[in-house]
């Protein structure tokens, strides 16, 4: 077992990168093990359970590093690589039962949900008539099911006239004609 202020290499306790380590005891539980050390100092003073049961600590980190103050804020607000826009909803919010598991909704199916004053359902499509995925304009949306989404009804119409026009050139009939 190291010594209290005893300082190794990170290689030499197993650990990755060229840092040193101190073996140091946390202040609040006596509980011994190794801290990287910055400028000659124990670069954490708490274990981590210490740290992150203290109230004091806990809010400091909220205030910091989540939502608006957050280091990598971006306005709560994604483009997602299809073109969609989602939403980041705060978990108190009416709507929030329609985000996904890290709090976002598209933006889409948000607008329609507010306009409607209620929560979509899942079955429940929100249809973009200019077909331009971040125009989220109400009356560029329209709730339809997904029988009768148009993009169902185009790709059906497309689907039988490519049947029709199979039918017209395989047909042996037709062929002796053309």
């Amino acid at each position: 077992m190291p010594e209290l202020g005893e300082i190794k290499k990170a290689r030499d306790i197993g650990y990755k990168g060229t840092s040193n380590y101190a073996w140091t005891a946390c202040v609040d539980c006596g509980k011994e093990r190794w801290v990287e050390l910055k400028k000659g100092n124990p670069k954490s003073k708490r274990c981590f359970l210490c740290a992150t049961t203290d109230p004091v600590y806990r809010a400091q980190m909220s205030e910091v590093q989540i939502g608006e103050k957050g280091h990598n804020w971006r306005g709560g607000r994604i483009e997602t690589p299809e073109g969609y826009i989602k939403v980041l909803l705060q978990s108190d919010d009416f709507f929030y039962p329609m985000a996904n598991t890290q709090g976002y909704v598209p933006e889409h199916r948000l607008v329609v949900a507010r306009t409607l004053k209620r929560c979509l359902q899942s079955d429940e499509i929100v249809h973009h008539f200019n077909g331009i995925r971040n125009d989220n304009r109400i009356e560029n949306l329209a709730l339809v099911t997904m029988k009768n989404h148009p993009s169902n009804t185009f790709t059906k119409q497309l689907q039988k006239r490519i049947r029709n026009l199979e039918q017209l050139h395989l047909s042996p009939g037709k062929l002796s004609e053309e």
